[in-house]
């Protein structure tokens, strides 16, 4: 007689439709996390008993105790819609509309190329090429960590950017001035990947289907990333020990010290030099679709924000002080 198997946990029933939908393994992470958060604030009640008046308390709860900004809000939002629509299977209607935070329309911190110079200036090694290719090439921080080797193309001059923020490959410029240090640093890694393969490892993570539509790509040198992780680490979900790539808040804690030195009084991230990169480009003169395209986003009004921090002062007026 069989023995009757226990109801999976929600929680687990939740990483399963997320890893069939092929997310990452962050958004698993922020999806589990703001759901736990959520259930805890309405005393563990089953979320089927709960809808969106619920969610709503919980958002407003974010908002007013926690002051949190939209963009986490809007983030909750996204797992607890996901929880309902994708797990439960209870469909809540239009609530994004009426329940999403308005985010404040900010302008973005923007380097002179000057400035870029500076910093990169006090930047060495594997760090200072990762910075070089998010100004240069218009990658955000995650896009440049993911890269494998098989998406730099010299010939072309270009890499393919895949698995974007909106699920589209892109291609985006290969800068000619990064091409021998980056020549330079895939023979090193090259060579790392070697000594992997020679102590039994070498295997990179792979998405599932590609895992298992070519099973033994996971060791192959084109799908190794560019910058491989000065360590191994543990899969979280499969176990295996690999060499992932290069840790996001390295590059962030050696970016914050090459800004220190440099002496540059602004507010300076990862992101910043991709809106310098968007920004230098329309100051050159191109189009503003295609920087829209380099920088792979599906709507233009998004990219319309640089035109506000050309370098024209207040949209382009001349004081009237400078009449005098």
């Amino acid at each position: 007689m069989n023995t009757p198997q226990p109801p999976k946990k929600l929680l687990d029933v939740v990483r399963e439709v997320i890893r069939l939908k092929h997310y990452s393994y962050r958004t698993e992470q922020t999806y589990i996390d703001w759901i736990k958060r959520y259930l805890r604030f309405h005393n563990k009640r089953p979320p089927r008993e709960m809808g969106v008046p619920e969610i709503q308390e919980f958002l407003t709860h974010l908002a007013v105790e926690g002051q949190v900004a939209a963009s986490t809000q809007n983030q909750a939002l996204s797992a607890l819609l996901f929880l309902y629509r994708n797990v439960l299977q209870i469909e809540l209607g239009n609530v994004r509309d009426f329940l999403k935070a308005k985010r404040p329309k900010r302008l973005p911190t923007v380097l002179t190329p000057e400035e870029v110079q500076k910093i990169i200036q006090h930047l060495t090694g594997v760090e200072r090429l990762v910075i070089q290719l998010l100004y240069g090439s218009g990658l955000r921080l995650a896009e440049a960590l993911n890269l494998r080797i098989k998406d730099v193309d010299f010939a072309q001059h270009q890499f393919i950017i895949r698995d974007t923020k909106g699920n589209e490959d892109r291609v985006t410029p290969l800068p000619q001035s990064v091409q021998a240090p980056l020549q330079i640093h895939l023979k090193s890694a090259r060579q790392l990947h070697q000594q992997d393969l020679e102590r039994g490892y070498g295997s990179v993570y792979l998405p599932f289907a590609l895992a298992r539509k070519y099973p033994k790509a996971d060791h192959e040198w084109i799908w190794q990333y560019v910058f491989p992780s000065y360590s191994f680490s543990q899969d979280p979900r499969s176990g295996v020990t690999q060499r992932h790539y290069l840790s996001e808040s390295k590059i962030q804690k050696t970016l914050k010290n090459a800004v220190r030195q440099s002496t540059v009084e602004k507010r300076v991230s990862c992101h910043t030099f991709r809106h310098s990169f968007a920004t230098h480009l329309l100051q050159s003169g191109y189009d503003i679709r295609t920087v829209q395209e380099l920088l792979g986003r599906k709507d233009v009004k998004t990219t319309m924000i640089y035109t506000h921090v050309l370098n024209r002062g207040g949209r382009g007026v001349q004081s009237p002080l400078d009449r005098l």
